[in-house]
């Protein structure tokens, strides 16, 4: 009899038990198999040109002299945020030493128990390490002695044609199909001016042929090559089912500006113009010009050259003038990177009701404003703003090391470790934490602890393959890729002293001056743009003004009243300060506060009924 089992297991982040997978086998054996979460493995589990959608699970038998009845069902979970017609939902099967197999999901969708998200079902002949990934669709053909005309099932204009007898035996091709984004493309030239003459490329084609069946006759590949940048392409048509934010998570802010701004040249009727093929071989070591291979213009849009040898991966350039081969070859490497790579920044946000608790979140730089609200709707919040922009490759570590005067901790009691994340473009990434000064006496000019967060990425091939592995030792030879400031408040020290020797002002401006600067504080609280708009005209540092909200985060009148005290004791002792602040509130807009506060000063109005002198004999 079978039956479903599900099994749940806890993160290394504290987090609330997740749900690993649903394996569907006979009771004896659903009592015998473990499942654990493992995603500190993710880095080396996805490959170029895949996005991991699910955690990544080890399904293992306790009893390894138990025989399992082959094949079992199991069920793992997913969430993809991006889908395309170019793109296929894959679970991938790893060992033990991390050799790689894929399976096609025999469902997506359905529930199972309380669960109603998508789960990727498959059955298996042998257990390992499962995930789920979101890879290029790979479309398999069997080419016979009679030839064949393959048409890619993403774009209907993508074809190759193998004549009778190009093979003497049948052989399997396959074929997978990335587009180009011509923005990205657009700024690239930006970058390598000796490239400008590149005005729009073809999709990027993986052909996988078997090496022992040589050409015996040229195949002829037609691909859609639009001769101008900004008519409609490839890279528009074939993700078009996708999220708008998927075809631009990989592109930075200034592509879009610079594409804007800048006139693209107009190609027109140049007899200059030219298609060039670039092809791959690993053999060959690379990317390679061929000039031997005519490329043909079929129709507009469309075009055409024949093959005589094995490509593993092939682009056409068109271009507006002649381009040296080393420059292009430089291009298609550089574009092929960035189509890998992810414009993306860390952010850090505090607990509000605790600023010892902080989140750590990695994303793309798109998707930034939306991270920034899910923080603040979770009831984080405050300085720093995100860090600066840098480029990350899917499954990329980056190491998180604490400087300066603040250290971490993921359990409240070991300080002092680094710390990673991993990226995923569709996991979201997050690292909580607890932080602390080192020295409570430290940062003694500064009101308040000051630290620095400098993080490192580390390369594929620095990563040790570990089952067990909680964090990679890595010593940084390179300089970091981005810095994240630090701050904590400072502990407020209260002395308990006698009440016979308890400190009493006796200045009557002083208790004016409190007094005063509380019934403001609670005037401009009313408006929260009037008392942000005082913030930026009074000269105060911008970390003292973030200081000071991250101590009350939720008391609008006390940041109001504490920003005006700091204001008041910086200046010197000789300033007409009540004249100055008159000033600063007819500056933003607020003449009657002005007035009001210049008769109350003048006539030593306290807004509290009992007089200073009273105070101090208390």
């Amino acid at each position: 009899i079978q039956l479903e089992a599900r099994y749940l297991d806890v993160l290394s982040d504290g987090s609330d038990p997740q749900v690993s997978c649903y394996i569907t086998a006979p009771l004896c054996i659903l009592q015998q198999l473990k499942c654990q979460i493992i995603n500190n493995m993710s880095s080396l589990i996805v490959s170029d040109y895949e996005e991991l959608v699910s955690n990544v699970i080890t399904v293992e038998c306790s009893d390894r002299e138990k025989k399992i009845p082959f094949p079992i069902c199991i069920a793992i979970p997913f969430t993809a945020h991006y889908r395309g017609n170019n793109r296929d939902i894959m679970v991938k099967v790893c060992d033990v030493n991390l050799q790689s197999s894929y399976l096609n999901p025999n469902s997506l969708e359905g529930m199972r128990g309380s669960y109603k998200g998508s789960c990727a079902a498959v059955k298996v002949y042998k257990l390992g390490i499962f995930s789920v990934v979101s890879c290029l669709k790979k479309e398999s053909f069997t080419v016979t002695k009679k030839g064949l005309t393959l048409k890619s099932s993403v774009d209907s204009r993508i074809s190759l044609n193998y004549p009778p007898g190009v093979f003497s035996s049948p052989v399997l091709i396959q074929l997978k199909i990335q587009p180009v984004d011509p923005s990205l493309v657009a700024y690239l030239k930006t970058q390598q001016d000796a490239s400008y003459s590149v005005l729009s490329t073809s999709p990027l084609m993986h052909v996988q042929h078997p090496s022992a069946h040589p050409f015996q006759k040229p195949v002829t590949v037609f691909l859609p090559c639009s001769p101008h940048p900004d008519k409609k392409n490839l890279g528009s048509e074939i993700e078009q089912k996708r999220t708008p934010s998927a075809t631009t998570n990989r592109i930075t802010p200034s592509y879009f500006n610079w594409t804007k701004s800048t006139s693209i040249r107009r190609s027109g009727k140049n007899t200059c113009e030219s298609l060039k093929l670039l092809g791959f071989r690993s053999r060959d070591s690379g990317w390679f010009a061929l000039d031997d291979v005519v490329v043909r213009t079929v129709q507009n849009g469309l075009i055409s050259f024949e093959l005589r040898e094995h490509l593993e991966r092939l682009i056409v350039f068109h271009l507006s003038s002649a381009v040296d081969n080393s420059h292009l070859v430089t291009f298609v490497k550089s574009l092929e990177e960035a189509m890998l790579s992810t414009t993306a920044c860390l952010v850090l946000s505090h607990q509000k009701d605790n600023p010892h608790r902080v989140a750590i979140s990695v994303a793309p730089s798109k998707d930034m404003h939306q991270v920034l609200k899910n923080l603040r709707a979770e009831g984080c919040g405050g300085p720093p703003e995100p860090s600066q922009h840098f480029q990350v490759r899917e499954g990329e570590q980056l190491l998180l090391r604490f400087t300066g005067n603040i250290f971490a901790s993921s359990n409240g009691k070991d300080y002092g470790k680094d710390y990673k994340l991993i990226f995923h473009l569709q996991r979201k990434p997050r690292l909580k934490l607890q932080i602390k000064e080192v020295d409570e006496f430290g940062n003694y000019s500064c009101p308040h602890y000051k630290g620095t967060i400098v993080v490192y990425k580390i390369p594929k091939e620095k990563i040790i393959p570990n089952l067990d592995q909680s964090l990679i030792l890595y010593e940084n030879h390179e300089l970091p890729i981005c810095k994240l400031p630090l701050r904590l408040p400072k502990h407020k020290k209260l002395i308990n002293r006698p009440r016979s020797t308890k400190r009493l002002s006796t200045d009557p401006l002083e208790a004016l001056w409190d007094s005063l600067l509380h019934w403001l504080a609670e005037e401009l609280s009313e408006e929260q743009d009037q008392a942000e708009s005082l913030s930026a005209s009074l000269p105060l540092r911008r970390s003292t003004v973030q200081l000071i909200r991250l101590k009350s985060p939720d008391d609008l009148v006390e940041q109001i009243h504490e920003l005006l005290c700091f204001w008041k004791n910086s200046l010197p002792t000789s300033t007409d300060k009540p004249r100055l602040l008159a000033r600063h509130l007819r500056k933003i807009g607020r003449s009657d506060l002005a007035e009001a506060l210049k008769f109350k000063w003048e006539n030593k109005v306290f807004t509290e009924p009992q007089q200073w002198f009273d105070m101090a004999a208390e």
